[in-house]
């Protein structure tokens, strides 16, 4: 079983800045993708931003140079550094990782979100 534990989400005016972090712990064989999806009220859950194993990297169009995605392998850690924050970027964010477990199966796992809030 793997766990993802998200910190660093919480309230911010309109301009600002935060960084999400996320751990993985748990049966972990390998790591493949990782990164972070959002959901806002009334809407579906979207992409925000993935980097593979190697190190590239994509981002929704919304968020393109304004957020930057990283990860530490050594660490198991996915970061999101999110700049000039807008009120269109509100919702609960969803840390992702996709990893081969020890027995060889490709699964999907997912943190229990944490929520971002604009407002002046």
């Amino acid at each position: 079983q793997v766990q993802l534990v998200e910190s660093g989400g919480g309230l911010v005016q309109p301009g600002g800045s935060l960084r999400l972090s996320c751990a993985a712990s748990g049966s972990i064989f390998s790591m493949n993708a990782m990164g972070w999806y959002r959901q806002a009220p009334g809407k579906q859950r979207e992409l925000v931003a993935v980097i593979t194993s190697g190190g590239n990297t994509n981002y929704a169009d919304s968020v393109k140079g304004r957020f930057t995605l990283s990860r530490d392998n050594a660490k198991n850690m996915v970061y999101l550094r999110m700049n000039s924050l807008k009120p269109e970027d509100m919702a609960v964010y969803y840390c992702y990782l996709n990893h081969l477990t020890w027995s060889g199966d490709v699964l999907d796992a997912w943190g229990q979100g944490t929520l971002v809030t604009i407002s002046s």
